[in-house]
């Protein structure tokens, strides 16, 4: 699959719809975000089961604010809509591939039950 383009419209849509997204924040003026570009297509066409999107914090600026994008590149993933990994800056490929191998593996159930207990002991 293609990397897709994100935008306040149909980002929900897709975490929602998809068991896994990988998520590019990133600008066009940015030069870190345009070398880490061609790593994060090729390993998008590795992963076809995975969704690969980019948001333009530039055109999407709501978006950046609301997961309080501070720097770019920053990639989020999110497993059954739960944000499971934030990191800013690019990642070689072979790093980025481990890190999507470790949220592959994730037990989800697991992390949801340790949200539960988390927001239970805030209360």
């Amino acid at each position: 699959m293609a990397v897709v383009e994100l935008t306040q419209e149909n980002f929900e849509q897709i975490v929602i719809d998809n068991d896994m997204v990988i998520v590019d924040f990133w600008a066009p003026w940015c030069a870190p975000c345009k070398a880490f570009a061609p790593t994060f297509e090729a390993t998008a066409e590795k992963h076809p089961e995975i969704v690969f999107g980019k948001v333009n914090t530039d055109v999407e600026q709501e978006l950046g604010a609301s997961f309080q994008i501070r720097s770019i590149p920053t990639l989020i993933i999110f497993r059954q809509q739960i944000g499971i990994f934030s990191q800013a800056g690019s990642l070689p490929a072979s790093a980025l591939e481990e890190v999507i191998q470790q949220a592959l593996a994730l037990d989800m159930d697991q992390v949801r039950e340790e949200i539960a207990s988390q927001q239970g002991q805030t209360h």
